[in-house]
Order: structure tokens, then C-alpha cells, then sequence
């Protein structure tokens, strides 16, 4: 069982990214919590502890962007994982108007 965690940065702003709506959801769809980032652009998100199974974090970075008045490419940056016996899993979000990328943290 795994407990998850997510930091989303703004790359341009060079800053975190404070108040973006996080989703995780089971793969087929099937939602298991919503939360929005903190000052820091951090938040924890599910359940205390995940079972082993494929998952999926969506960031709105559209509306992100949006409040901020700047022009965006995504709406939504969705990133996919498999969650297989982790005590914790980090999965960070490095966001620009137009790119984003991802990795599994620590």
C-alpha cells in the first residue's frame, strides 16, 4: 500500500504552483479524490495508503494558466502510473504554458 504526494513548479514564473486542482483517479476513470495544490504547490492526495493497481493524476494547468492571464497549450496534463507495493510515491509535475514533464520522485 502506498501513500501518495505531488509538488507541482511553474517553470516560467520560476516559482511553485500554488492552486492547481489535482484529481486521482483509478485508470478505468473511477474517482478516488480532488485536492488543489498549496502555497507551496505541494499536496497530498488520496486515501493514506493506495493498494497496488494503475492510477492517474490530473493537473488543471489550463485553468492554472488561465487565472494568471497567460495562454496555455494543455487544459489538463493527466500522467499515469502503476503503484506496486511503494511504502510512499512522489510524482512531480514541472509545468510551462506549452510543455510539461514528470518522473517518478523520491
Amino acid at each position: 500500500m502506498t501513500h501518495l504526494t505531488t509538488h507541482v513548479l511553474d517553470a516560467t514564473a520560476g516559482t511553485p504552483a500554488a492552486g492547481v486542482a489535482v484529481t486521482l483517479a483509478h485508470l478505468d476513470g473511477a474517482l478516488i479524490a480532488e485536492a488543489i495544490t498549496d502555497a507551496d504547490g505541494r499536496l497530498a492526495l488520496g486515501p493514506e495508503l493506495l493498494a497496488d493497481g494503475d492510477y492517474a493524476l490530473t493537473f488543471a494547468t489550463g485553468a492554472y494558466f488561465r487565472a494568471r492571464g497567460v495562454a496555455s497549450f494543455h487544459p489538463v496534463a493527466t500522467v499515469a502510473f502503476t503503484v506496486s507495493g511503494e511504502a510512499h510515491l512522489h510524482v512531480p509535475l514541472l509545468l510551462s504554458p506549452f510543455a510539461y514533464s514528470t518522473y517518478r520522485g523520491s
